[in-house]
């Protein structure tokens, strides 16, 4: 049987980014020539995004934001590219100035992208200047999932959890590191939990901020609490109200595809359509007077467990 390195060869090119003018100018083109739908009936998110958050988004993506500010944050850090079971993978890679930092790989959710990490990147690899220890220094590597980012898209059906998580132990040993952890969210917290079920040669623990299981069966959590109690009632919203977007883009991705690589406000709507507590936080730094520089407050649960 050959191995994923042994079909694609193993490869680290450097890359940077580069935005096309064109592209920049095309995306205020299509916002400028948006046809809005009428307003929402409610005066809840129940329908979906409602239109004055999207309108006021719209005039400040127009006219306010800097289209080169992804451009600058990314490469002012290491990244390459490489290719993996037939993908090109995108990760940042910065390593600590500190020596035997943990290496450590993070993988990010949906919506989102490497940018959502990227705060981190400073506290997690240079710790002495953020208050901490050389003891809590790692090696950070944060790769784009296949699809997503500057990674490729995949051109066959399969890249689920576990293939993705084949691939990121077979990035980290590409990168010569033996002992590590990996960390993830949403998504990449599902990436996360399949890397400790196959428990690489390497993989000493993981950490996620989403119990994966309990989206599965959450009959099966504790009930006994209030905290236990409250998630559990965060996700019965979820699964009953909050779903729509998930149902459509697991069953349906060619469908809704037409509109989000076409339109970038359905696209804008369709990230914001994510879940209440962070929709309505978004939605207040454009409507409500608050800050843009926003978070994703999604109801989430963490769990770390070592492996072995």
């Amino acid at each position: 049987m050959t191995t994923i390195e042994q079909q694609t060869g193993s490869a680290i090119r450097p890359f940077s980014v580069a935005i096309p003018q064109d592209a920049l100018d095309d995306l205020r083109r299509r916002l400028a020539a948006i046809r809005w739908p009428s307003r929402e009936l409610v005066d809840d998110r129940s329908q979906g995004v409602q239109l004055a958050t999207m309108q006021a988004l719209c005039r400040y993506w127009a006219s306010e934001y800097e289209g080169r500010r992804v451009e600058s944050r990314l490469n002012a850090l290491p990244q390459s590219t490489t290719e993996i079971d037939g993908v090109d993978i995108h990760f940042v890679h910065v390593r600590s100035r500190h020596e035997d930092a943990l290496p450590l790989i993070m993988t990010h959710g949906w919506p989102g992208s490497v940018m959502e990490m990227l705060d981190s990147v400073g506290p997690l690899t240079d710790p002495t200047a953020h208050g901490g220890s050389p003891e809590d220094a790692f090696d950070l590597v944060l790769p784009s999932l296949p699809g997503y980012g500057f990674s490729g898209q995949p051109t066959e059906v399969g890249w689920d959890l576990v293939r993705t998580a084949r691939a990121w132990a077979e990035l980290m040993t590409r990168l010569g590191y033996d002992r590590y952890v990996a960390q993830g969210g949403d998504v990449g917290a599902g990436v996360t939990d399949a890397m400790g079920r196959l428990g690489p040669d390497g993989l000493v623990g993981i950490h996620t901020n989403l119990l994966v299981p309990a989206l599965n069966d959450p009959a099966s959590l504790p009930a006994d609490g209030e905290a236990e109690r409250a998630a559990l009632a965060a996700i019965k919203t979820f699964q009953t109200s909050g779903n729509g977007y998930f149902v459509e883009q697991a069953t349906r991705p060619q469908t809704i595809g037409y509109g989000l690589v076409d339109s970038p406000v359905a696209l804008a709507a369709w990230m914001l359509d994510h879940d209440t507590d962070a929709y309505y936080k978004i939605a207040r730094a454009f409507v409500g007077g608050g800050h843009r520089a926003t978070s994703r407050g999604t109801t989430c649960w963490t769990t770390s467990r070592p492996i072995g």
